[in-house]
């Protein structure tokens, strides 16, 4: 079906043949709906909007809204989302690969792309309390982050050789943006976030930036998995009611085949808060692998895990330096958690002295 232009296209008629399959319960249907934007500047490749319904009855037991994500606006960043396959990508994995893990996200209604417009209507789960990347995770946010991150990964362990349009860390052109985005970002991130990165980070410039293609290939060395890719604290939803899931996952947009590692690093290294992570570092990476072992993946010792989490801490400066140096905060609380992800990655580095692991 050809997809209108929203969010203008949020016509009763198209929800009324959109949502027939997995929402709307036999005669039952939507008489009017009104569409209000969600968190200016929440998504920046892609628009978000809250979609309110009144039915031709009262319906028991059935939501009065769901969220509908689409093509940004802005044509910039469209073609930003299309050169890096970003709604492939996320309409992809709600219509082929969530049903095949436990872990949780909004439930998915409906899911079309056409050409280089896009539609996901997903369960409105706005009422849940949005994760915050200023503040960081505390120990309960970041045990139930791990729990969830064991059960996306074990879905995908070592079986990903059919999922042939899911970038790989390395070798893709995901790798190719990340590598030269790194090198374009680390000095205007240093300029603008400097009091965070110490000299000790900022002497390994160089040596780190010529080591990125091997770092790459070493985090696709195996095993390997489907990562969420941008496991960061404003992706998480943590419920708040006694009828509230734990957490839910958000922001589809960059799956990655790599080492499991990468998400796990990603959340412990710039997310969780320092104190945290330095006090429960091992218990939680061991809590991942029992997660794992769980959910049917043998033979991790912890030496490995251990191993694997410091080489991981180091390859993430390429992350941080392409978000923090790349991309525009455009506001105050931007820049507040920007600051805090450079903060937290020197300190995870300094502590796990992960320069030491440069080729030399």
């Amino acid at each position: 079906m050809s997809l209108p232009k929203f969010p203008e296209g949020f016509s009763a008629d198209f929800l009324n043949l959109t949502l027939s399959e997995k929402f709307l319960p036999s005669g039952i249907s939507i008489q009017d709906v009104s569409a209000e934007p969600l968190a200016e500047g929440t998504g920046m490749m892609a628009d978000i909007s809250k979609l309110t319904f009144k039915y031709n009855t009262e319906p028991a037991h059935l939501p009065f809204s769901v969220i509908a994500k689409y093509a940004s606006e802005n044509s910039t960043n469209r073609e930003v989302a299309m050169n890096m396959n970003l709604y492939e990508r996320e309409t992809r994995f709600a219509d082929e690969l969530d049903p095949q893990t436990d872990a949780r996200c909004p439930a998915f209604y409906y899911c079309a792309l056409d050409g280089d417009n896009f539609l996901i209507l997903m369960e409105d789960l706005s009422d849940y309390e949005v994760g915050d990347q200023a503040i960081g995770a505390n120990l309960k946010q970041t045990e139930l982050a791990i729990d969830e991150l064991a059960k996306l990964h074990s879905a995908f362990w070592d079986k990903t050789s059919t999922l042939k349009w899911v970038p790989g860390i390395a070798k893709s052109y995901h790798a190719d943006n990340m590598r030269n985005w790194s090198r374009t970002g680390w000095d205007p991130m240093v300029k603008a976030f400097g009091e965070f990165v110490p000299e000790s980070v900022r002497n390994h410039r160089d040596r780190f930036l010529e080591s990125v293609p091997a770092l790459q290939l070493e985090r696709m060395s195996g095993p390997n998995t489907l990562c969420h890719g941008d496991f960061r604290m404003p992706n998480l939803l943590f419920g708040v009611d006694p009828g509230h899931h734990p957490l839910a996952i958000l922001d589809w947009q960059g799956p990655l085949i790599a080492k499991g590692m990468f998400d796990v690093a990603l959340l412990l290294g710039q997310n969780t808060k320092t104190e945290i992570r330095q006090k429960e570092e091992k218990q939680l990476l061991d809590r991942y692998r029992e997660g794992l072992k769980k959910h049917g993946v043998e033979g991790l010792t912890s030496k490995f895990i251990w191993d694997d989490y410091r080489r991981c801490i180091l390859y993430n400066w390429v992350y941080t330096a392409v978000v923090a140096g790349t991309l525009d905060p455009t506001n105050e609380a931007g820049k507040a958690w920007m600051g805090q992800m450079v903060a937290r990655q020197s300190s995870a580095s300094e502590d796990l002295e992960v320069f030491d692991l440069l080729p030399s």
